[in-house]
């Protein structure tokens, strides 16, 4: 894999899976390559799929006050 996927935006992700997506369809890859690139997709989709997650949680902190809404303290535990 390419860089830190930890530390890649959920929109960088996307991109690089994106051109995987079209790398493999093309068809032209020796097999190690595609299923190198097929292995780094699945690990890509799953850490999108949680930085997602933590973004909906996010957006569930948020709590209806008299006011309106305000944010809740997130605790960076949850985030994972």
């Amino acid at each position: 894999m390419s860089g830190d996927t930890k530390k890649s935006s959920f929109e960088d992700n996307m991109k690089r899976i994106e051109a995987i997506v079209t790398a493999l369809e093309k068809g032209d890859l020796p097999l190690d390559q595609a299923l190198s690139q097929f292995e780094e997709g699945v690990s890509l989709v799953k850490l999108s799929s949680e930085q997602l997650d933590a973004a909906e949680q996010k957006v569930f902190k948020l709590l209806k006050t008299d006011e309106g809404y305000q944010a809740a303290p997130v605790d960076e535990k949850e985030m994972g």
